[in-house]
């Protein structure tokens, strides 16, 4: 399994970014895949979730700013992240959920400036 995380960078406070997450190793069509971010504990914290047929979950802190795709062909995942804050700063990481794999991609860093 791997996963290789893009897309990060630098912006400011209200700009967008658009996140992307290549995959290897998983059976697209029936994984549920999400974006995690390192946050302050030992544990990543999930940020959104998508299912295999599209369906999403967000965290309450991005609902109506951030919005997850995928695309099961290309084997990739997208995390589109409009209306950033600073407190949006962080490294982003893609794994399988809930049940997420032991290999952690690089991840992308998102640095938002006030």
């Amino acid at each position: 399994v791997e996963f290789v995380e893009s897309g990060g960078g630098l912006v400011q406070a209200g700009e967008s970014l658009r996140l992307s997450c290549v995959v290897s190793g998983i059976i697209m069509e029936i994984q549920t895949l999400a974006w995690f971010r390192r946050g302050v504990g030992e544990e990543r914290d999930m940020v959104a979730n998508i299912t295999a047929d599209g369906r999403t979950y967000y965290i309450d802190s991005v609902k109506g700013r951030f919005t997850a795709s995928r695309d099961n062909a290309k084997k990739t995942i997208y995390l589109q992240m409009n209306s950033l804050n600073p407190e949006a700063t962080d490294l982003y990481f893609c794994n399988a959920y809930p049940w997420p794999s032991a290999a952690w991609g690089p991840g992308t860093q998102v640095t938002v400036t006030p």
